[in-house]
């Protein structure tokens, strides 16, 4: 089973190899190559860093867009994406101006607003993951959270799990064959790799 890890230049990409790796992946092609991501069984897009600037790396890869349409839209193929590679599901996101994103799962990724004022942003460090649902890959637990901006579904359908940072904040996504984490699987110790080892044996 070919993993196509997406290598766009945005994303702790090692510690996300080494993790899935950890979980049991073997074949893991840490990949800019479109010909792979349309091979590959299961794929898993990271990201680090600014909406606008990660779409614009995904975008500049020949055909990547295209292939992850295709094998993840198309073919049905198991997804993760993690972090910023959660947020770039979403239509739009609006960190330094308004930027289209995959369009995958409607919704928008803006600035976080606490409602309370002890809740600081970025919202950094370990917190709760509560079940919005029953989605096999997302039990209640503890994970590691990093980020400044958050996923707004439209449909409350999509919210597979939510966190608490002055408010609920939405901790995961998902919608048919693809789910995406706005917490780092890789930092995030038994729980995260229990979470990885689940999307490797997923069968949507």
């Amino acid at each position: 089973m070919t993993l196509a890890l997406i290598d766009y230049g945005a994303g702790n990409l090692r510690s996300v190899e080494n993790a899935l790796r950890a979980a049991g992946a073997g074949d893991v092609a840490v990949t800019a190559d479109a010909a792979v991501v349309r091979r590959a069984e299961r794929i898993v897009l990271p990201g680090v860093g600014a909406f606008a600037a990660s779409v614009a790396a995904l975008a500049a890869l020949p055909g990547m867009v295209d292939a992850l349409g295709q094998r993840v839209r198309g073919d049905g193929v198991p997804f993760l994406g993690i972090c910023v590679g959660m947020q770039l599901m979403a239509d739009a996101g609006e960190e330094f101006g308004r930027h289209a994103g995959l369009g995958w799962v409607p919704g928008t990724v803006s600035r976080l607003t606490p409602a309370d004022d002890a809740a600081r942003v970025p919202h950094m460090g370990w917190n709760d993951v509560t079940p919005a649902g029953d989605h096999p890959l997302l039990p209640a637990g503890e994970a590691y959270f990093l980020h400044s901006f958050a996923f707004r579904a439209d449909d409350p359908a999509h919210v597979a799990a939510v966190t608490d940072h002055g408010g609920a904040v939405t901790a995961a996504i998902a919608r048919d064959n693809m789910v995406g984490v706005q917490f780092h699987p890789e930092k995030s110790q038994a729980y995260g790799l229990a979470l990885l080892r689940r999307f490797l044996d997923w069968r949507r």
